[in-house]
């Protein structure tokens, strides 16, 4: 490891090493928020509530994407950073290795499957005869493209894992302007609605891809991508799925419970399905900002476990806990008080706009205090705790969500459903921070 990141794991002061490594990381969340935003917003100036409503049905498949990408990347990253503080270089480029060529298989497979049984899927999506033939342009060249989608978002997140944070920006930054400049092109002028705006998508992922490349090859002080490196079933490959099975998880229920939860509004008509596809895309805003925070800070985190400096770890983990629920309760209020303006960005029906407004009420609520849940989750993996991680990613978007999206749509119909997500999480918080709390509390230094 170069000199001065080396000096961000271990003597940088907290506040100057969790800002050096989480405003990167930040910049790079934001990019995917707008990444994702920008394919409904350009869908949106169609003004064709179906096609804005086909980019919704089929975000579930893109979220299983970054459910995979999550379980290699954030996985990875985790392993790098403590086998980095373990002075392990040997582990650290076999780690690297793995994450390449197991993203590239995963998103051949996965893509193969998708194409293979696209009818079946796109039932299981909830399309309707409206959105059947929007869902399927999307869907069939997000399917082609997912080995690039797969290994350009897995490094987006493990080059972190050695201090390489502007790295992880600068690739999700060029990706994400290559992405805007086409879909404008390929949605608007070319006509060619929810297909342009994947192969849009496959474009700007495989420039990002081609940029992580040169950093690996040529940049990177540690990380490699040589296939000699390759070990399927070593060290480096365990710890990699071990620590990150929580975070794919919980993005893999994510893509579940939004396939239950786009079912369960078909019943109340597209409109009711387009405004959530718009509310999901708007609230990552919240929640990718959170992330970033909390997956920029976790390379600290595990270097500090690997280095067994528990008196650090606390420092990082309280700082980091405070900056999230400030920018959370900031960005909740804004949410709030312009509900109906936001809406309004996206697209312009009037019907859309109606459901939208109390959807992103009722969602922005958890705001101000979901990064602490995704502080504990990334904390208890770094310190070997996957186990209860797992359980809290499981919890909230599959023991707890589920039950609770079909108890309060039978209670209370759609306002019901507007809820669910914010019970879920208050309860997923509490008992995150409590498993944390004993966890830690039997670590020692």
């Amino acid at each position: 490891m170069k000199e001065n990141q080396q000096r961000i794991f271990s003597d940088m002061p907290v506040k100057s090493a969790v800002f050096k490594m989480a405003i990167p990381s930040v910049v790079s969340s934001l990019v995917l928020v707008i990444y994702n935003m920008a394919d409904t917003f350009f869908v949106g100036q169609t003004n064709n509530a179906f096609q804005v409503a086909a980019v919704s049905l089929t975000n579930p498949i893109f979220v299983m994407f970054m459910a995979f990408a999550n379980l290699l990347g954030i996985g990875g990253s985790t392993a790098i950073s403590i086998f980095l503080g373990e002075k392990n270089n040997i582990e650290v480029k076999k780690t690297s290795s793995f994450c390449c060529y197991a993203s590239l298989f995963l998103g051949t497979i996965l893509g193969i499957v998708i194409i293979i049984f696209m009818d079946p899927i796109l039932k299981l999506l909830g399309s309707s005869e409206n959105t059947y033939k929007f869902s399927k342009e999307y869907l069939f060249y997000i399917a082609l493209g997912a080995p690039f989608i797969f290994f350009t978002n897995t490094f987006g997140y493990a080059v972190r894992g050695e201090g390489g944070a502007n790295a992880s920006m600068i690739g999700g930054m060029i990706g994400t302007i290559v992405n805007i400049i086409l879909d404008p092109i390929f949605i608007l002028t070319f006509n060619m609605g929810t297909a342009g705006a994947a192969i849009a998508t496959v474009i700007g992922n495989i420039f990002g891809g081609l940029y992580y490349i040169y950093y690996l090859k040529i940049k990177s002080p540690s990380l490699t991508l040589n296939l000699k490196e390759f070990c399927l079933l070593g060290k480096a490959a365990k710890r990699t799925l071990t620590l990150g099975i929580p975070a794919g998880i919980n993005s893999a229920l994510m893509s579940l419970s939004n396939i239950i939860l786009n079912n369960k509004l078909v019943v109340y008509g597209d409109a009711p399905v387009a405004a959530m596809g718009v509310i999901i895309k708007v609230y990552l805003l919240i929640v990718f900002i959170h992330m970033g925070i909390t997956n920029g800070i976790q390379p600290l985190l595990g270097y500090c476990f690997g280095a067994k400096r528990k008196e650090r770890f606390v420092k990082i983990f309280k700082f980091s806990g405070i900056l999230t629920i400030i920018i959370g309760s900031i960005l909740t209020a804004i949410y709030i008080i312009f509900s109906k303006e936001i809406i309004e960005f996206f697209i312009n029906d009037k019907e859309v706009i109606f459901y939208g407004k109390e959807m992103l009420i009722a969602t922005a609520i958890s705001g101000p205090i979901l990064g602490v849940l995704f502080l504990c989750i990334n904390s208890l993996q770094v310190i070997d705790r996957p186990f209860l991680a797992t359980a809290i990613s499981i919890c909230r978007q599959g023991f707890i969500y589920i039950p609770l999206l079909y108890i309060l749509n039978n209670l209370f119909g759609l306002t019901g459903i507007n809820f669910t997500q914010i019970v879920s999480d208050y309860v997923s918080i509490i008992l995150s921070v409590l498993l944390f709390k004993m966890s830690i509390n039997n670590l020692k230094e």
